[in-house]
């Protein structure tokens, strides 16, 4: 399968700028259905995770029935891409979880301070797939 779907945060500037960035970078081949966390879809797919999982404030990368948070949700997107970008999948992997996960939560609580928020959210909801 070729599709996958990313969960962000509809409220957050950072993701909002992430959706806008991936979506013309998609390989052709390759498709991610971006939700936010808020809509309908987001929470019934993120309710269906493990409770540790649905506990998290985070990323979700849902691929081939796997889910993946964090870091490991950011750099899988990477494999979507068209080919310069797909190329630094391997460069991001290689880097020890615990740090790339440091890295993403250092970032992911000052989002909100470092990017403002959208006056719309830019993520569409499943319904305009």
């Amino acid at each position: 399968m070729n599709n996958a779907t990313l969960i962000l945060d509809g409220d957050c500037g950072l993701c909002n700028r992430v959706a806008i960035f991936l979506s013309p970078r998609l390989s052709r081949e390759k498709k991610i259905i971006f939700l936010t966390n808020e809509s309908e879809e987001g929470k019934e797919i993120i309710n269906k995770l493990s409770i540790k999982k649905q506990n998290v404030d985070t990323v979700y990368f849902i691929w081939n029935g796997k889910s993946h948070i964090r870091s490991a949700a950011a750099i899988r997107c990477l494999l979507f891409m068209k080919w310069h970008y797909k190329v630094l999948y391997p460069f991001f992997w290689i880097i020890p979880l615990p740090i790339r996960d440091l890295v993403y939560t250092i970032i992911s609580k000052n989002r909100h301070r470092i990017f403002t928020k959208p006056e719309f959210c830019m993520i569409p909801s499943l319904n305009d797939y």
